[in-house]
Formats: C-alpha cells, sequence, structure tokens
C-alpha cells in the first residue's frame, strides 16, 4: 500500500496537470453514470404500494421466553425443524432451545467470551458459531453424546468472526469478519473454497440468496454499503449506498429480487437488485436509535427491525409505514428471526433473554 502510494506521489510530481486532469474525468464519469442511472428510475415502492390496502388486525404478542443466558444475547437462529433454535451470547456459551417447550437441549460452553455468530446446518442435525476466537467451529448435535467432544474448527480469520451462514447443505459455510472479508468454506476438509475482498470496513452480515440457484450472497458492513456477491467467482456484482452509519444487518427478500438493510443510522432500507438501487426507506423521526437485526414475513409483506431503544418496529415493507411497535425486552433487540413456517419471530437481546412471538 505504501509503495502505491510513494508510486502515486513520484507520478504526481512528474506529472501533476495529468494526474489531476484524470481525476476530474472520474468524477465526471461517475456523474455522468448517476445522472444516467437516475434516468431509469422508476417510481419508489412506498407509491406503489399506497394503492394497497393496509394490513388489518396485526396482533402479534410475546408467547415465550427462553431463560438461560447469563450474558447478552448476541445472535439467534432458527432450525429447519421449525421448532429449535439456536444462540450464542456474551457469556461464552451456545444454547440449544425447544422453542415450543422453552427447555434447553444443550448448553456448550466456547472458548471466548462474545460468541457473536451462529447458524443451524439445513439438515437441522449441525450448528455453528464463532466470535472473539477468530474462528468459525462445527458442532454435530446428538441427543447421545456432548457436542463439544465432536467439535471441529472449520474456519479461521484474522478477526473476529461477526456471522456465518451454512449454504444449501452441511457441507459448505459462509463466514464475515472483523478482517473486512466474507469467505466460503468447504466443512468437511476445513479448506477455504473462495474468499471476497471489497469492503472497506468490518463485515457484520451476510445472508444467501433463497432462489433456487443459490449463487448470490449479500453482505453488509461498517463501511456503510452493502454488496452482492457471486459465490462462483468471488466477484462483487453489486454495490449499494445509502446508508449514514454501520450496516448491522441484511436480509434478502423472499423472492431474492430485492434485499433489506438495517442501519446504526436509524433506518431499515430496501434495495432491488433489477433496478440496482434503493427502492424504500423505513424511517420516522421519533426513531432516533439504531436498528441491529432485520426480516421479513414469508410473504415479504411485513418487515420487522430490531431496535436498541429495546423495541421491535414492524414496517409494511412495501407501503413503507409503520404497522405497529412489539415491546418484549428490557434492553437493546440484538438479533432476530422469523421462523421457517412465518408462523413466529424470535427476539434475542441483551436483558439476557430471548422471547418468541407470535399472532393470536
Amino acid at each position: 500500500m505504501r509503495k502505491s502510494n510513494m508510486a502515486t506521489e513520484a507520478l504526481r510530481a512528474e506529472n501533476p496537470d495529468s494526474i489531476e486532469a484524470l481525476s476530474r474525468e472520474a468524477e465526471a464519469l461517475k456523474a455522468r453514470l448517476t445522472e444516467e442511472k437516475a434516468k431509469l428510475n422508476d417510481v419508489d415502492s412506498c407509491v406503489i404500494g399506497q394503492r394497497l390496502e393496509s394490513l388489518q388486525n396485526f396482533n402479534i404478542k410475546p408467547r415465550r421466553t427462553l431463560k438461560g443466558h447469563q450474558g447478552k444475547v448476541l445472535c439467534m437462529d432458527w432450525s429447519s425443524d421449525k421448532r429449535h433454535i439456536v444462540s450464542s451470547s456474551q457469556d461464552g456459551k451456545m444454547l440449544i432451545w425447544d422453542a415450543f417447550t422453552t427447555n434447553k437441549e444443550h448448553a456448550i460452553t466456547m472458548p471466548t467470551t462474545w460468541v457473536m455468530a451462529c447458524s443451524y446446518g439445513p439438515s437441522g442435525n449441525v450448528v455453528a458459531c464463532g466470535g472473539l476466537d477468530n474462528k468459525c467451529t462445527l458442532y454435530p448435535l446428538s441427543m447421545e453424546e456432548d457436542p463439544a467432544t465432536k467439535k471441529k474448527a472449520i474456519a479461521t480469520h484474522t478477526s473476529y468472526l461477526s456471522c456465518c451462514s451454512f449454504t444449501s447443505s452441511d457441507h459448505q459455510i459462509l463466514t464475515g469478519s472483523g478482517d473486512s472479508t466474507c469467505a466460503l468454506w468447504d466443512v468437511e476438509n476445513a479448506q477455504l473454497i473462495q474468499s471476497f475482498h471489497g469492503h472497506a470496513g468490518d463485515v457484520m452480515s451476510i445472508d444467501l440468496s433463497p432462489t433456487e440457484t443459490g449463487n448470490i450472497f449479500v453482505s453488509g458492513g461498517c463501511d456503510k454499503v452493502a454488496m452482492v456477491w457471486d459465490m462462483r467467482t468471488g466477484d462483487c456484482v453489486q454495490v449499494f449506498d445509502g446508508h449514514e452509519s454501520d450496516i448491522n444487518s441484511v436480509k434478502f427478500y423472499p423472492s431474492g429480487d430485492a434485499f433489506a438493510t438495517g442501519s446504526d443510522d436509524a433506518t431499515c432500507r430496501l434495495f432491488d437488485l433489477r433496478a440496482d438501487r434503493e427502492v424504500n426507506c423505513y424511517k420516522k423521526d421519533s426513531i432516533i436509535f439504531g436498528c441491529n437485526a432485520v426480516d421479513f414475513s414469508m410473504s415479504g409483506r411485513v418487515l420487522f427491525g430490531g431496535y436498541n431503544d429495546y423495541t421491535v418496529n414492524v414496517w409494511d415493507a412495501l407501503k413503507g409505514t409503520r404497522i405497529t411497535i412489539l415491546y418484549c425486552h428490557d434492553n437493546r433487540v440484538s438479533c432476530l428471526g422469523v421462523s421457517p413456517d412465518g408462523t413466529s419471530l424470535c427476539t434475542g437481546s441483551w436483558d439476557y433473554t430471548l422471547r418468541v412471538s407470535a399472532d393470536i
């Protein structure tokens, strides 16, 4: 990096006019691209959404409380069986819950505190997690054996692990890290398949496209941008900006044509891949706290956002208006997820608990 800067300085000293002229030309091209892109813009989704009827009788309430962590809950994920939940915490524990009975089925102690990432494998038979140890570790789940006896490190970064997500099988996993990279790993051999470089800050969240091909994923980070990647090539295929602070969470729309983001700038936004731009922004003057987590209802009509002011704001994803506020925690809502069958919402908080909410 230093050599590159020195070379640029040397070139500038020799040809000051040409460097400045090239810089001006680059800025002019960027402005022209923005202008041409604006000509293609259609209306925002909230304008179209005004034609739709408002959602009626939306009455979601907390139904179950999951108590057991001795520290801030940092991450959670649903199992494909629609019943079990994995959660990780600042207390260095990863817990497996039965959301129906609220029983803890496994308690796994990690070698570090701040277990910031956890994920269920598609089979429901394995979980992966990591955090300040810079690693992603796999745990097979069995009622006969302690999962810790079969644990296996499958990925290593040069900074903390912020997020992880299995692909369409238990054999590959995507990870995001404070080292500004994402990576795709072979679980069986613990080998790196592809790395993804492009973020200029910590990667905070990743999500895989729900489409059948499933070859793209989106990442968001502390550089305020969301990037869409091709898993086969490692290339960034689209970049979306607009946020004024860190992006804490990204989540694909159920169709895979768009994704939502949640940010420290107290807004959630909807970006459309086909339009290549932001099509909705979910905000109110009264909301001044950052959003840590987002997820869609199964239909995509509702967007849930977990905020630092201890609330979950429930948005009409098409109209851009707030439907209701869910009050279920005594500290910031750090993570949330809609169950695979769409019937329940699980939220995790710095109040050490998780809550499972559902409609009447």
